[in-house]
């Protein structure tokens, strides 16, 4: 079973409760799946749950380089070096990345509001880039995009490898085989999903 979820803003990518967040349990009542890989709690979109451990490892492990493709709303107005950086490997510190894909994009089409929504500056700008990586250290599209001069307002991943977010609304999911959304009894969500 492969699921495709819409993590929203502020839920954690686990199952148990910590008591502050809303979890995966509050919207996927299916049992026996994981997550592939994670999402930091303030990012938003794809997120892809497997009860195959096989293909959860192979979806979440670096050494298969799934590409993951993030839309990110960024402070200011990115230069064709900040570009430049990003896409020839960024000097984090205690690594380098490796080199990805980036470009400025226009605002994408259908996109939902945040909630809460992101601050907002009068006299700064944002504007929004696509970014492609192969790896997936925490934080990483943040740290990349402010250690060239360019943070991270509003993170939404909206692709892994050939799965796409494709048109669902935060909260819901869609289990691959049967493209449908969020099927009429079978695993209802236990939470607010429409």
């Amino acid at each position: 079973m492969l699921i495709l979820f819409n993590k929203p803003y502020g839920v954690i990518c686990q199952f148990s409760s910590d008591g502050m967040h809303p979890t995966l349990k509050d919207y996927l009542a299916i049992p026996g799946i994981y997550p592939a890989g994670r999402l930091d709690t303030d990012s938003e979109g794809l997120l892809i749950l497997t009860d195959d451990g096989k293909l959860q490892h192979k979806i979440s492990h670096p050494r298969h380089k799934e590409a993951k493709t993030y839309w990110a709303q960024v402070e200011g107005t990115p230069t064709q070096e900040a570009l430049g950086q990003l896409r020839k490997g960024v000097d984090l510190g205690y690594f380098v990345t490796q080199p990805a894909m980036a470009k400025i994009i226009h605002e994408p089409p259908g996109l939902w509001p945040r909630t809460p929504p992101i601050r907002f500056r009068k006299d700064i700008p944002t504007n929004w880039l696509e970014i492609t990586i192969h790896e997936g250290k925490n934080r990483q599209v943040r740290r990349m995009t402010a250690k060239v001069g360019f943070p991270t307002l509003r993170l939404i991943r909206c692709r892994i490898g050939e799965w796409e977010l494709d048109d669902l609304a935060p909260g819901q999911w869609r289990e691959v085989m049967g493209q449908s959304i969020n099927k009429p009894g079978k695993y209802p969500a236990s939470g607010n999903i429409k």
